[in-house]
């Protein structure tokens, strides 16, 4: 069967609505939280050497960037197709390229030809290093895409906080550029002291915040919903993070590699005027906010939130439908989803949140919904008389519905 008539069929199957098996993410300097609900059994399928798996990537279109021993399809998730008895698997990326108008919409597809966005879980025991995404020129030089991102810690996936529910932001005002080359200098005297420059700020569940590509930022370890630019470009500017050191190469890793020990442009690469922000807590903090604001959930049975509203590439709602009731929500942009609690049914498809997935294992709580999809109204039904469906939903650039 050819790849036009499969993708076809996958949309009629599920009314424009694309189910994804899920697409775990290993990171060789992590170590898991054990909240993605990944089988313990099955937490370094990788294999050990490879880290352990603490990242879930969602409607992914974007290549994992692992080191050489990346899998070839690893962060990319797949379509899933029932025809009878046999069950295809497809790359929503190859889906995307043979039919992006049907899929992400004419707009997305003549600016970007591409689904530019994407979204993951990241969980991790402890505090991650302070790190920055490249900016535009940065990351151009080494054939990437920037990555501005934002986080949100849905209260579902923490029942606990980890090691370090803090995360660092940012550099005080007043550090120079010399202050950060030093640090890069001291970088095999073990602690180079990145994070003296830096705060620190108590993390919410139920809150998030908005990280644009060049800011400094060291997570902490709740479990988070990170929307995203389609990119995976980073660079680590701490040495050591919990007694644990942090090699070289993962701050050079998308630097070019006649600047790989150029410690002054290494440090250009963080911007500076927006790492020293006076009010960044302001400017960057994101609170919940209703989409609707004279919307009574009662009366409509369901709750929708912007919980990603800062950034004008991706943005992102937690959606939760009242038990025992049904509603349609219509949206004007394409979006990909994942099901965070509750069962029911979504549009053709069956969805319930798993308590425990096995690597490989398929599921019932991710989908992508089409353009056309989405403007036509996608009807959920919540048959429990006592738990909430609540959903994320993530958006690419140029939302269309937002308007804050």
């Amino acid at each position: 069967m050819n790849t036009e008539r499969l993708i076809q069929m996958a949309l009629d199957q599920g009314q424009g609505v694309l189910r994804l098996a899920p697409a775990w993410v290993p990171r060789s300097f992590c170590i898991p939280g054990r909240r993605l609900k990944m089988h313990p059994d099955d937490l370094y399928a990788f294999g050990a050497h490879r880290g352990g798996i603490d990242e879930r990537w969602l409607s992914s279109t974007t290549k994992a960037d692992n080191g050489p021993e990346t899998t070839p399809d690893e962060g990319l998730s797949h379509v899933v197709m029932q025809d009878g008895r046999t069950l295809h698997k497809f790359l929503l990326r190859d889906a995307i390229d043979v039919a992006g108008r049907a899929i992400i919409g004419p707009r997305l597809m003549d600016e970007y030809n591409c689904w530019p966005a994407y979204s993951k879980l990241f969980d991790n025991k402890g505090p991650l290093p302070h790190h920055m995404h490249q900016m535009e020129a940065n990351a151009q030089a080494v054939g990437q895409k920037p990555k501005p991102e934002a986080y949100y810690f849905p209260r579902q996936l923490n029942n606990h906080g980890g090691d370090f529910p803090y995360t660092f932001f940012g550099l005080f005002p007043g550090t120079t550029h010399d202050d950060i080359v030093n640090c890069l200098r001291n970088w095999d005297r073990g602690d180079n002291g990145i994070t003296a420059l830096s705060q620190a700020y108590v993390l919410q569940p139920g809150t998030g915040w908005d990280v644009p590509a060049g800011i400094l930022h060291a997570p902490g370890s709740l479990c988070t919903y990170e929307p995203q630019f389609a990119s995976d470009v980073f660079a680590m500017f701490q040495s050591l993070v919990a007694d644990v050191p942090i090699g070289w190469d993962l701050l050079v890793k998308n630097v070019p590699l006649e600047r790989q020990h150029d410690l002054d442009y290494i440090a250009a690469m963080v911007d500076l005027p927006g790492n020293m922000d006076p009010d960044f807590y302001r400017h960057r903090f994101m609170a919940p906010k209703p989409v609707n604001p004279q919307a009574d959930p009662q009366v409509e049975g369901y709750e929708d939130l912007w919980v990603a509203y800062r950034s004008p590439v991706f943005s992102a709602k937690e959606t939760t439908i009242l038990p025992g009731r049904t509603v349609t929500l219509t949206d004007a942009a394409c979006y990909g989803l994942i099901v965070l609690q509750g069962h029911g049914t979504l549009g053709a498809w069956q969805i319930e949140s798993p308590a425990l997935i096995h690597f490989g294992q398929l599921t019932n709580d991710e989908f992508f919904v089409s353009e056309s999809a989405a403007r036509s109204g996608v009807r959920i039904t919540n048959p429990s008389d006592c738990d909430p469906i609540v959903l994320l939903r993530h958006y690419g650039p140029g939302n269309p519905d937002l308007a804050l």
